[in-house]
């Protein structure tokens, strides 16, 4: 495997001092979808050190037309993104390292996140998360690189704090992305010209070439084969929260309150209860009263079925309940069988 990166060895601008930053450099994954999956295989190929994997959700059928990362059996098992990534990663390249966050992407673990790799790499699909990690880059001088895509359209930015404005400052230039793969649907195409794009920003910068980094928004529709550079000198606000002059990172401001979320387009609840990593195991711990509704257990979690609900409960307290569509069902729901 001595030649490995002799390809991208010989490419000028990385070079072997570039392939050298990249073994040591340590990149967060925040989302392991469409996104994810391409930008984790992509980094890993190009021999990135250390990747961390931050995914909440288990894989299903409907993701395997572009999720490049899983295989039918991890449907069928409903085996965890993150776990279902790190099997297919290890195949790819045993030598990395992989830290791995079966977890919701709350301002808790990308503050971590932040504090402990050298770029965020945005995989998420909603805007709530993409805050926090705007606000955890800022706070902790960390480059993130954002992307988007729905339909056949795509978005890429670089957020490099010190040299451009922020998420929060551009937001209303942005293009808009209110529609979402789950409801407007989404070809694979578009997912991996994002993804392929923010991994050539990634490496720009992990190999000590940020001067070659995105100046403007980038949008690109492959479908009406349309692009659009948003320029941005000018959008930086000197009274921005996050990356203004006195910034106060409204985003990771925590609640100790039970949290729930209704998941894009999915007919599914989820809910974090308020403790969740002190008393992590309790629900779990009083699933067992609830026996005869198990469907079964995995290393990762326990699926009860509940009337025509079924309900994923991880071992951190964290619950998934699928057939809703209504947070306030959600919350009663979760009251009446965990208290």
């Amino acid at each position: 495997m001595n030649n490995r990166y002799s390809r991208q060895r010989l490419f000028k601008p990385i070079g072997d001092e570039g392939q050298r930053k990249l073994e040591k450099a340590a990149v967060a994954v925040i989302g392991c979808g469409a996104l994810g999956s391409a930008i984790a295989e992509t980094l890993a190929r190009a021999g990135v050190g250390h990747l961390h994997l931050v995914d909440r959700d288990v894989v299903e059928p409907s993701n395997l037309q572009r999720q490049q990362l899983f295989h039918e059996r991890h449907a069928e098992e409903a085996v965890p993104k993150v776990a279902a990534a790190a099997q297919r990663l290890r195949e790819i390249r045993s030598d990395m390292q992989l830290s791995l966050y079966m977890d919701h992407a709350d301002g808790i673990v990308i503050e971590q996140l932040a504090s402990k790799c050298d770029l965020l790499m945005d995989a998420a699909d909603n805007f709530e998360t993409r805050f926090l990690i705007n606000d955890a880059a800022y706070k902790y001088n960390r480059p993130w690189i954002y992307g988007a895509c729905a339909g056949g359209a795509g978005a890429v930015f670089p957020f490099v704090p010190g040299t451009s404005a922020c998420l929060s400052c551009l937001l209303p230039a942005l293009p808009s992305f209110n529609d979402t793969c789950d409801t407007a649907g989404i070809i694979g195409p578009a997912a991996q010209t994002t993804a392929a794009l923010q991994c050539a920003e990634a490496l720009k910068w992990l190999t000590g070439n940020g001067q070659a980094l995105m100046k403007k928004v980038h949008h690109f529709d492959l479908w009406s084969n349309t692009r659009l550079d948003i320029g941005i000198g000018r959008i930086k606000r000197t009274d921005c929260p996050t990356c203004g002059e006195r910034p106060s990172y409204p985003a990771l401001s925590t609640t100790s309150q039970m949290k729930c979320t209704l998941l894009c387009g999915r007919d599914t609840v989820q809910i974090i209860p308020d403790r969740q990593r002190i008393v992590a195991l309790d629900a779990v711990e009083q699933a067992e009263r609830l026996a005869d509704a198990i469907v079964r257990r995995t290393p990762y979690f326990l699926e009860l079925q509940i009337g025509e609900h079924r309900i994923i409960l991880f071992e951190n307290g964290r619950v998934l309940i699928h057939g809703l569509k209504d947070v306030h069902q959600g919350r009663k729901l979760y009251r009446q069988l965990f208290g």
